[in-house]
């Protein structure tokens, strides 16, 4: 009986040692884990929601850029006048309310119309605080345009372009957003989040701006 019991010992660690990787391995097997874990929360937490998050007056299309980046537009429909939308899009010290992803502007500068804004984000794909460096301009017939200008990316480049419709107290907006992080995650997972994030941007913009209008 001893025997036979330390003979399954004896297989049950070969067949353990065949299973576990080195000890350097799993080290190094740890963020790759971890960002699977977190893509999968992500896509059980958040995939359901990106059904209905978009509605019909609005659209939203997110897609990898065959150079590298991710590319995202949508025409979004906001319930309240051009000036308002702007008004918010230019409060650049309150560009984190706009957002659930955590950021915070760590400096502001604005120069002959140019606001140079350092952001600091925190995210799950990406370890860390990292720094996102921008310039942006109003456009003269509405709208907003954000420039990469330094940073943790390799690419940022925002336009927003505004104009009234249905009896004036409306907004019909078109967004075109191309990203590309210096980062080793990949972009189509960038894709997915990037999307569920913009849509959650989207909804917070409407109800901020309905409160606005409704002052």
């Amino acid at each position: 009986m001893y025997c036979s019991i330390g003979g399954a010992a004896v297989l049950r660690r070969r067949h353990l040692s065949l299973l576990i990787p080195s000890a350097n391995r799993a080290a190094a097997a740890v963020p790759l884990i971890l960002l699977l874990v977190s893509a999968g929360a992500l896509f059980t937490t958040l995939w359901p929601r990106d059904v209905r998050a978009v509605s019909d007056t609005d659209s939203l299309d997110v897609k990898v850029e065959s150079g590298g980046g991710v590319r995202a537009t949508a025409r979004v429909l906001f319930p309240a006048k051009p000036e308002v939308i702007q008004s918010m899009l230019a409060d650049y010290p309150r560009w984190p309310e706009l957002f659930e992803v955590h950021m915070r502007v760590a400096d502001l500068n604005i120069h002959e119309g140019v606001a140079t804004i350092d952001l600091r984000i925190t995210h799950a794909l990406m370890p860390g605080e990292h720094r996102l460096v921008t310039d942006s301009r109003v456009l003269p017939d509405g709208g907003l345009v954000t420039d990469l200008k330094g940073g943790d990316f390799k690419r940022y480049h925002r336009i927003w372009k505004l104009r009234p419709t249905g009896e004036g107290n409306q907004t019909s907006a078109d967004f075109d957003l191309t990203v590309e992080l210096d980062s080793l995650t990949p972009d189509w997972l960038i894709a997915v989040v990037m999307r569920q994030e913009l849509e959650a941007h989207f909804r917070i913009v409407k109800r901020k701006a309905l409160e606005r209008s409704r002052r």
